[in-house]
């Protein structure tokens, strides 16, 4: 039992409930005694962490990612400082690598600041065995947790996710229908949002009755080189491939590389398709032909929903937001 469950069977607002805890004299007395009431009821006992917008509120969000050196994580940082500036309140950013007990401790180490809110950036915040997520589902009953492109179902957890499924797979589509067939795919993990990106890909073959050739299905390190040096390893084993569709453009760059290296002409004889339309996709000749992902929106949108919570309003758990393919000079649709 939350602060939000008393907010909801009493019809009023986070905000008028805070109120109350605190003794706010701003609230009158009929509603004072059925938000009382209401408590007693549901057997509600107020902790540190359950405060919404009332006196208790230290107007700080915490935000949280795995790599801030990241091009596509530190954008939506900016971003969401920006929003959250914008709405009154100061942020908090821990970047806590990969490990889940980092990502623990850091969490434990924002509830202890006494934020109003934590927003987790990048999708690798949601773990592939459920127990890990306990945390975060229990922190949800307390505050509001924030997933920017991940997904949790839980009370108290909001999730704003671009379709990462929809995008890789009309961007496969699309070199599909150009007439590529064998089709390179390289991601960099098994996140939320890759698996969402991997299946996308597996898909738009599958229906268009074409195998699904596991050889073609590579994890790699988020890093250029490494990339190019994997494309060289697969086409010096005899492996080859017509397109490469990547999970990030980090990747995509390695590819264009590697085409160079090969004496490869971009896209007549490969074409290469990135992920999240960065400035790395403009650094390379060819520029690379990429998926923007809406990072801005997905942050605006995550910060607005965040605002609504606090006020009271009927949020979704969800919110989608498609991706735009974005042609540049790897693709010759």
């Amino acid at each position: 039992m939350n602060i939000y469950d008393v907010s909801k069977r009493a019809g009023v607002s986070i905000a008028t409930v805070s109120r109350v805890l605190n003794g706010n004299p701003n609230v009158s007395e009929k509603t004072r005694t059925k938000v009382l009431a209401i408590m007693d009821e549901l057997g509600y006992t107020p902790n540190v962490f359950a405060r919404g917008l009332g006196l208790g509120t230290m107007k700080t969000i915490g935000i949280m990612c795995s790599d801030s050196s990241d091009p596509y994580l530190a954008n939506a940082i900016y971003h969401l400082e920006q929003q959250l500036r914008g709405n009154g309140y100061d942020s908090l950013l821990c970047c806590t690598g990969s490990s889940l007990e980092n990502k623990r401790s850091c969490f434990e180490l924002l509830l202890s600041k006494r934020v109003d809110a934590i927003i987790l950036a990048g999708s690798k915040f949601v773990e592939l065995i459920d127990k890990d997520n306990a945390y975060l589902i229990e922190a949800g009953k307390e505050l509001p947790i924030m997933l920017v492109n991940g997904f949790l179902d839980a009370p108290g957890i909001y999730s704003t996710v671009c379709n990462d499924y929809g995008a890789v797979y009309y961007a496969v589509g699309r070199l599909l229908d150009s007439g590529r067939r064998d089709i390179l795919y390289l991601y960099t993990s098994h996140s939320y949002s890759g698996l969402n990106k991997v299946q996308g890909y597996k898909n738009a073959l599958t229906d268009r009755s074409l195998p699904i050739r596991r050889e073609l299905i590579r994890q790699c390190a988020k890093d250029l080189t490494a990339a190019k040096e994997l494309m060289e390893d697969m086409w010096n084993s005899g492996l080859r491939f017509d397109g490469v569709m990547t999970s990030d453009d980090s990747l995509a760059v390695g590819a264009v590389k590697f085409a160079h290296a090969k004496g490869m002409a971009i896209p007549e004889d490969i074409s290469i398709i990135g992920y999240n339309n960065s400035i790395l996709s403009y650094c390379t000749n060819p520029e690379i032909s990429s998926v923007d992902t809406k990072v801005k929106e997905l942050c605006i949108t995550t910060v607005d929903t965040l605002m609504k919570v606090f006020d009271g309003g009927s949020v979704p758990a969800k919110t989608v937001i498609a991706a735009d393919f974005i042609q540049k000079q790897t693709t010759n649709f």
